[in-house]
């Protein structure tokens, strides 16, 4: 028996969905077995587990296309409601996949940092174990259906996060640390009352099983099933502001800046990468999967506006950053902006081209902000510091990484082939078929702002360092720099490298998406972005405005201090200050409220 023979009934017989029981048990398991054995050895398990994880994720993956339809596993035979149904379908494959690769390539590149020598035993078992809860909270995510397990995984994922936001145990990082654990309780909560809300009103949390409820109430007068759809819109609202104070979306903020700020930049890149993505994740699924008519509900455009706000406000908090993890933490919050235009502009049971792009930005800024806030710690070993104004002409000592910060910024900003430009192209289409003409000038708006700060980074790096003082040359010792090994690159590098050419791949490969969601038409939609992407007018009308505007602040930046600079800095106070205000606690108390009433009011009025 050759060995296709004997693993064909896992991918392509009756048998492939138990495949999903090994895929989210090896995490769990892992996160068992950690602090039993020692912080040396539980780095090498966590290694070996994510080697075998993206092996068992690639071969859901495949199981998933060979039967075209979703796999669906019951825990111990038992069906919902009374057991625990896993269950895969084309965006959980996405984040299944996009969470092995990531989360292995992080750890690999923290290998070294966080060992026995470099780190000491209690952060090196700390942050490998932390590690493997994460990737145990995210896998419960994208594999779960019922409401409440989805909150347990969400809090393993939240108590596992947050942690990670400390493990240098300096007194700034502890007060993060802290602050982002009362904000994501204050979700937990709401979460947890839109549960049992939705619990009382239809026996049961299995999502599959209240849609069928929802579905049968929307064929009765609205006298005999108003209620009962009342109240479910009531639950949902509930248990989206609490998912929205978790995803961080502004101006829903205050923990995220100093979190990522203090944090090691592994920890960084897994925050920004992934642990945000899974309540997004999960706001997706209830939006999407479970309310039947999102298109006809205003609360899109309610969490669409949110959107366009933190696009704007991001990318301008960005541009002001003194601090390079600051800048990119800034740039994180205006990504994670482009999500919730999936919620406006979604049409169709699956949300048609919004949804493809809203899965494609995901893994577009994953990619990117992972490979960023990991070049961001390269940067700080080696100059002892990430201040942007004493780091002049670091891209003469470090032009590979200069190179690759430049790649990935790219790939944020939005030039074909990237990622990028796939979400804001898709968006576009998604607009124009809802005649909503007014939402792509707000992505537009965006890239440039991200070109603006991109470029300032460049400046920067390209600018001749002084001789003395606080520039490159003084911070590193009197010229010397502490050299990073080059070996450091090779995951920012690959990383990278994936966002900037995601556009290139294979139409049919983003067929993945479409499985158990008919109407997506995710394959067709990228290629006729691409097709038009490809042509020599069509690259120019992407990269014409961000060279302009890259060539302006380049400019300015050279031109030194001026009246205009003045005004301009007295702008950016002015907004640092509104966006300080935003991050005090009764300020995103108040608002957590009034985002609550507003998504009930619209969904029920």
């Amino acid at each position: 028996m050759t060995l296709l023979n004997a693993i064909d009934p896992w991918l392509a017989g009756p048998r492939s969905a138990e495949l999903l029981f090994p895929t989210l048990a090896l995490p769990v398991l892992g996160l068992l077995l950690a602090p039993l054995l020692g912080a040396r050895w539980a780095r090498l398990l966590a290694l070996a587990s994510l080697v075998v994880g993206l092996v068992l994720a690639l071969a859901c993956t495949a199981a998933l296309v060979a039967a075209d339809a979703p796999l669906v596993y019951a825990l111990g035979g038992w069906a919902a409601p009374l057991g625990v149904e896993l269950r895969l379908d084309g965006p959980a494959a996405l984040m299944l996949l996009l969470t092995a690769v990531l989360l292995l390539l992080i750890g690999l590149h923290a290998a070294g940092e966080f060992s026995v020598r470099a780190a000491g035993r209690r952060a090196t078992l700390a942050f490998w174990t932390l590690l493997l809860g994460v990737w145990a909270g995210l896998d419960g995510l994208f594999l779960g259906r019922d409401l409440f397990n989805l909150y347990v995984a969400i809090e393993v994922l939240t108590f596992s996060a947050v942690p990670m936001v400390c493990l240098k145990g300096h007194a700034a990082q502890f007060q993060a640390a802290f602050q982002y654990l009362l904000f994501a309780l204050l979700g937990s909560a709401l979460y947890l009352l839109g549960a049992g809300l939705m619990l009382g009103v239809h026996g049961t949390l299995d999502i599959a099983q209240i849609r069928v409820a929802l579905d049968a109430v929307a064929t009765h007068p609205p006298d005999i099933g108003g209620d009962a759809r009342a109240a479910t819109l009531a639950a949902v609202a509930l248990m989206s502001t609490g998912l929205l104070a978790k995803t961080a979306l502004m101006p829903l903020h205050l923990w995220l800046p100093p979190a990522h700020g203090g944090a090691p930049a592994p920890a960084s890149a897994v925050l920004s990468a992934l642990v945000v993505k899974g309540s997004f994740f999960l706001l997706f699924r209830l939006w999407l999967d479970l309310v039947p008519d999102l298109p006809q509900l205003h609360v899109g455009l309610l969490l669409g506006g949110l959107g366009v706000f933190a696009i704007l406000l991001g990318n301008l908090m960005a541009l002001m950053q003194a601090r390079l993890k600051l800048l990119v933490a800034y740039s994180t919050l205006a990504q994670i902006g482009y999500l919730f235009l999936l919620f406006p502009l979604a049409s169709g049971a699956s949300g048609g081209p919004a949804a493809t792009a809203a899965l494609i930005q995901v893994v577009s800024h994953a990619l990117a902000k992972a490979s960023l806030f990991l070049l961001a710690g390269r940067i700080l070993v080696a100059f002892g510091h990430d201040r942007l104004p004493a780091l002049d002409g670091f891209g003469r000592a470090m032009p590979a990484t200069l190179l690759v910060i430049l790649m990935a910024g790219l790939a944020l900003v939005g030039l074909p082939p990237s990622g990028g430009y796939l979400v804001k192209s898709l968006y576009a289409s998604a607009a124009a078929d809802l005649g909503a003409w007014w939402w792509p000038p707000a992505l537009e708006l965006g890239g440039l702002l991200s070109a603006a700060y991109l470029a300032r980074i460049l400046s920067i790096a390209l600018s001749p360092a002084p001789a003395s003082g606080t520039g490159t040359g003084a911070a590193a010792g009197g010229g010397h720099i502490l050299r990073a090994p080059i070996t450091g690159l090779a995951a920012p590098a690959l990383l990278a490298v994936c966002a900037l050419l995601l556009g290139l791949l294979p139409p049919a490969l983003f067929s993945v998406m479409d499985v158990a969601r008919p109407g997506m038409g995710s394959a067709t939609a990228v290629a006729g972005v691409m097709l038009s992407a490809l042509t020599p007018s069509g690259f120019w009308r992407s990269a014409g405005p961000v060279l302009t505007v890259a060539l302006v602040v380049v400019l300015f930046h050279s031109a030194g201090e001026s009246a205009w600079g003045r005004r301009i800095a007295s702008i950016g106070r002015g907004v640092a200050g509104f966006e300080g205000w935003l991050r005090q606690w009764r300020t995103a108390g108040a608002l957590l409220l009034l985002f609550l009433l507003i998504q009930v009011w619209t969904s029920i009025g």
